[in-house]
């Protein structure tokens, strides 16, 4: 099996959460990030973190131990948004496929990244669309593929972060395979301190 790495994008400002780092903000004892990649850990052999410089030292202590290769890939623009971070999380992925996902993922279903990889050889691209959106933020890319459509996406000027998918061959993961291989919350994200603590609750029950 080739080597599988997970790309976990943690470069955004946290607008909706305040002054804090939601990438590091304790979630039922445990930093976000941290537990998106304890949840990851048993279906990649690395890890790539996307963020911004200034974020990597308390990024760095809330993995200590985790037991996998990081690799810190930092923003030399921060703030160009998820597609810039995308595309330099991937950029420093050594293995040919990687799952990218957002650090604000606590729920993330690694049975469900095992058969994200498991369909992804021959194509560029597996993403789920559970409803009407691409959860392109929760998906295995063929990393060279999408760094460089997301690096043309850019210098086109274009903003929405499905568009460099249309530019590869990518395999659509349903409702219906969702339900057969996961779970719908794999999906849900914390933005708010509200978000904080309805996941806190679940995941303390």
């Amino acid at each position: 099996m080739s080597e599988r790495t997970a790309v976990v994008l943690a470069g955004g400002r946290s607008t909706r959460f305040g002054d804090e780092d939601k990438a590091v903000a304790d979630l039922a004892g445990t930093p976000m990030i941290r537990r998106v990649v304890d949840r990851v850990a048993p279906v990649v052999d690395a890890v790539v973190i996307n963020c911004r410089a200034e974020q990597t030292p308390a990024i760095r202590e809330a993995l200590d131990g985790v037991g996998l290769p990081v690799t810190f890939a930092e923003d030399e623009s921060p703030d160009e948004g998820p597609m810039a971070g995308m595309a330099t999380g991937l950029r420093a992925v050594a293995g040919e496929y990687a799952f990218v996902v957002a650090c604000d993922m606590p729920f993330v279903d690694p049975e469900f990244v095992d058969y994200l990889f498991e369909r992804a050889p021959g194509h560029e691209a597996v993403v789920p669309r559970p409803e009407q959106w691409f959860e392109t933020t929760h998906a295995v890319y063929r990393a060279a593929a999408m760094a460089e459509a997301c690096e043309a996406a850019l210098d086109a000027g274009e903003e929405r972060i499905v568009a460099p998918l249309f530019e590869l061959d990518f395999v659509v993961v349903d409702a219906e395979a969702v339900r057969e291989h996961g779970h719908r919350r794999t999906f849900e994200n914390c933005n708010t301190r509200e978000d904080f603590a309805d996941a806190e609750r679940r995941l303390r029950d």
